[in-house]
């Protein structure tokens, strides 16, 4: 009986209880998945539906091919499994292997091990290419854009985004399509994708000529975001926290009558009488209603944070209970979270679940006018990370837990449409492939006020970019700690605001010092609120330089739609590495503290403390027009550019965008 065998567009091998399967997925791209003792399942958890594309098959006894446009898929006749896998593009040239048997190792490329009573573990090992670079795979607190040799974590934490999808020098994407816990290893031996619990292999790939052409094609098979509405363009203010809405009322008055735009203001968490009750609390929010419409007739939108987590005092504890609505432990109590009351999560894998969330959500705050939400917590937010001990009810934690924050904004995305919101947005503090479908504007968690901490966020952002994500952020200035009146601090936040004016989206927030005590009437103490955070706390010189920042990002409107729309027709990342426009010139697949923001501008922040000039690769073939003040440099430089505390050095693409120097 044949091993290797056509049925109908997909190449199968069948062998001592597995099944494997390739199979064309989208332009230029194949599928692969694998099961023992079953036939593999058509999961959608990122990859979407695709028009059948016809396959060119050619089948051996000892070698079998699928192409499809420019790749090609090899099986190859294998001793201890059913076939040996490896991929090329339409040229010929070797992509991406299996590592094969190893001889007397005795090996297995794809190995499934048994979880006794369960699934399996999952073991999927690919030779490794020495020279090649790696990048994307999401969100990561590291200084490395190049994730080569890197061994990550295939998991959701707080500022810590899994999305399992890279990009590679030698002219192939690939995407790991399993949501399991688990970890990838980019070794300078092999490449190994593992998953703690499984129940079968599923990965896509695809061939390109360009960085471009690659996450074009990703995006495709995917989702692509929607149009970024005009509000995202702008500046949004945020801190933690306005604890009524005198406060908000206050703080958007004060910029309309600076004469500064605000787009949108944000009501971040405990707005609510208890964790999980998804509403205002009267006491501190007595008429959202006139709230949201005084800041209407102002031009700013609201935006308003919701949890997944419920406490066990909340409202909507019990009956989300009797419902099985709740995410459960395996042992024990069903504890999760410990942050203020015993909480834990709303089982957004269950579609009952995420309508009873929408449907409180809808009726608490659309039906006041709020159409945008902060969706915080969405890894979710264990107090302990411990994924195995968490079922939810599409499996345990360990076995889909990386899918929870999409599906989390997936649930506010499909309800926001089904109300006839064509542009839903998102902020959301995680993601996965996919997400970008559902509108997720991710920003990069709860960090540290620091310039080590600023600086891995620009890996961070242009790596997300890569892995599929094109909305993205920071809180400008870092989450955690910074003292307004401190000098050192102010520094910081003035070279983190400049960078953020050239960030998908410029939000300012943190949680500053000092910190201030809530307490309600009946004496109970609330979460605090931080200090100051808006963009005269931060002394009267460091507000000019603020505002102009402010007046350029509206200023450059015309040009940030456009690459939000390349986003939305193309799936091209706002942030992009410099090798993902210039991947001709070597030295730009090395740069990791410089990029393009759109195909037109070079932006190189300044990320050290007290530096006031940077060295900055002007890539050869173009002009290169300073943004402050007009200076045009030939390309195929290193030059060295003074960047006093007020400028942020931007390179402008020949003669692009000319109406903006000058503005800082």
């Amino acid at each position: 009986m044949e091993r290797m065998f056509q049925e109908a567009n997909r190449l199968v091998c069948r062998w001592d209880g597995e099944t494997l399967i390739v199979e064309p997925w989208g332009e230029n791209g194949l599928r692969v998945r694998s099961a023992m003792l079953r036939e593999p399942e058509d999961t959608d958890y990122a990859l979407l539906p695709q028009e059948r594309a016809e396959a060119v098959i050619t089948v051996g006894e000892e070698r079998s091919e699928i192409r499809n446009g420019k790749i090609i898929g090899v099986m190859e006749k294998g001793k201890n499994s059913g076939a040996v896998l490896s991929f090329y593009n339409s040229e010929g040239k070797l992509l991406l292997a299996e590592a094969g048997e190893d001889g007397a190792l005795n090996r297995r490329s794809r190995f499934f091990k048994p979880v006794i009573g369960g699934d399996y573990q999952l073991a999927v090992t690919f030779a490794s290419d020495p020279e090649e670079k790696l990048y994307g795979m999401g969100q990561y607190q590291q200084d490395f854009l190049n994730i080569k040799y890197c061994n990550l974590e295939l998991a959701q934490r707080n500022s810590q985004v899994s999305v399992p999808f890279l990009l590679s020098s030698l002219g192939y994407g690939f995407l790991w399509h399993n949501p399991a816990v688990g970890r990838a290893n980019f070794g300078a031996n092999t490449t190994e994708w593992f998953a703690q619990s499984t129940k079968q292999l599923d990965y896509w790939i695809t061939a390109g000529d360009t960085p471009d052409e690659i996450e074009c094609a990703y995006s495709a098979v995917t989702g692509r975001v929607p149009m970024m509405p005009e509000y995202g363009l702008g500046f949004w203010q945020c801190k933690l926290r306005y604890w009524n809405q005198e406060q908000i009322l206050s703080v958007a008055e004060t910029y309309h009558q600076k004469g500064i735009k605000l787009d949108v203001i944000v009501c971040d968490f405990f707005h609510w009488p208890r964790m999980g009750d998804f509403r205002f609390d009267e006491e501190f929010f007595p008429d959202p209603e006139e709230m949201v419409k005084r800041l209407e007739e102002l031009g700013v939108q609201l935006m308003v944070s919701v949890w997944p987590e419920v406490a066990w005092t909340s409202e909507n504890y019990e009956e989300m209970k009797q419902k099985g609505l709740l995410v459960k432990a395996e042992k024990g109590i069903d504890l999760a979270k410990l942050f203020n009351e015993n909480s834990t999560f709303t089982d957004v894998t269950n579609p009952q679940a995420r309508d009873y969330l929408w449907e409180k959500c809808r009726k608490n705050y659309l039906e006041k006018g709020i159409r945008l939400f902060w969706l915080d917590e969405a890894e979710p937010g264990f107090t302990t990370y411990d994924y195995d001990n968490y079922r939810c009810r599409m499996g345990t934690q360990a076995q889909v837990g990386n899918l929870y924050p999409q599906l989390f904004t997936r649930t506010f995305y499909e309800g926001l449409r089904r109300e006839g919101l064509e542009k839903p947005v998102n902020l959301v503090r995680c993601a996965w492939a996919g997400s970008q479908r559902y509108g997720a504007l991710v920003w990069s968690g709860d960090i540290h006020s620091d310039w080590k901490t600023f600086r891995r966020q620009v890996c961070a952002g242009l790596n997300m970019g890569i892995a599929g994500i094109p909305w993205w952020t920071t809180d400008i200035g870092g989450f955690t700690g910074g003292d307004p009146e401190d000098a050192a601090f102010r520094q910081l936040l003035v070279r983190w605001f400049e960078w953020g004016t050239f960030c998908p989206v410029m939000r300012l927030h943190g949680d500053r010092l000092p910190a201030e005590r809530v307490t309600g009437k009946d004496g109970r103490q609330h979460q605090h609120t931080g200090g100051p955070n808006e963009i005269w706390s931060f002394g009267e010189e460091n507000e000019k330089i603020l505002a102009a920042y402010i007046r350029l990002r509206d200023a450059m409107r015309p040009y940030t739609r456009r690459l939000m729309e390349e986003a939305h027709r193309y799936g091209r990342p706002v942030m992009r590495s410099m090798f993902y426009e210039f991947p001709g010139q070597e030295c730009c697949w090395e740069m990791k503290e410089q990029y393009m923001f759109g195909s037109d501008m070079l932006v190189a922040p300044v990320l050290y403390e007290d530096a006031m000039e940077r060295e900055v690769y002007l890539p050869e073939g173009h002009t290169w027009t300073l943004l402050h003040d007009g200076t045009a440099y030939e390309g195929g430089q290193t030059v060295s550019v003074k960047a006093p505390l007020s400028v942020i050095p931007v390179f402008l693409r020949d003669g692009s965008c000319r109406e903006l120097i000058g503005l800082i």
